[in-house]
């Protein structure tokens, strides 16, 4: 339940409000609760196979990328009645109600006794968590008319990127984010160059090389002082 319902506990302690309000909602608690149990009780894991037909997941993939832009606006709104005008709260709580489950993942760990702190999302952000940010972002400024652009066009737009973004992670297996290239530019651009792998692996040879040749250079001294001691010995 924490992680289905992470973006409203989350976003509820943020606005300093009661975080047990979603229990009031009997319909998706009962709902939740169904597809939980359907999904690890179910005989002969039927139910799971059945959404683990390609077409199927796709389908509610998709699905749930959808209820993810209502979530950040919902949340951005919810934020603007409490804090009006105030950016970064509406952005926060946006960010909160559309990747909660997300941002709440290492307390829901804990919860069940596991503890991966390598999976801290605000450490190493996954792709969901980066784009909700983002849409947080520009539903912020379009809510506040900083936004050259109509609401539902927005929707319409953001939500066309979220689908085909997850659908063709899905389809071509990968886990590279779209952001990758954005992301490593404006690394460059603001933290400054950061070494290629080919000149990293260059300088290794090189330095690797300059010990050996030391290391011959002082054993060639040793012995010449060794021998330069037996001939005055003679």
């Amino acid at each position: 339940m924490l992680y289905c319902f992470g973006g409203s506990v989350l976003s509820s302690l943020m606005l300093a409000e009661p975080p047990v309000a979603l229990l009031a909602k009997s319909a998706n608690i009962l709902l939740a609760s169904s597809v939980w149990y359907l999904v690890f009780y179910c005989p002969q894991d039927i139910f799971y196979r059945c959404f683990a037909f390609l077409p199927l997941r796709l389908l509610v993939a998709g699905m749930k990328e959808v209820t993810r832009t209502w979530k950040i606006t919902a949340g951005i709104e919810h934020a603007d009645s409490h804090f009006k005008d105030a950016w970064l709260v509406m952005v926060a709580v946006g960010w909160a109600r559309g990747a909660g489950g997300g941002l709440i993942s290492n307390f829901e760990q804990l919860v069940r006794g596991v503890w991966k702190p390598e999976t801290n999302e605000l450490l190493k952000m996954s792709f969901p968590v980066k784009v909700t940010l983002v849409g947080a972002v520009l539903f912020t400024l379009q809510h506040s008319q900083y936004f050259p652009i109509a609401r539902h066009n927005l929707v319409f737009l953001y939500t066309v990127f979220l689908v085909v973004s997850k659908v063709t992670m899905m389809l071509t297996r990968s886990a590279t984010s779209p952001f990758g290239p954005f992301e490593a530019t404006l690394g460059h651009m603001f933290f400054g160059l950061q070494k290629t792998p080919s000149k990293v692996k260059g300088e290794g040879a090189a330095s690797s090389n300059g010990s050996s040749v030391c290391e011959r250079s002082s054993e060639q001294h040793q012995d010449g002082v060794k021998k330069r001691q037996a001939k005055k010995t003679e």
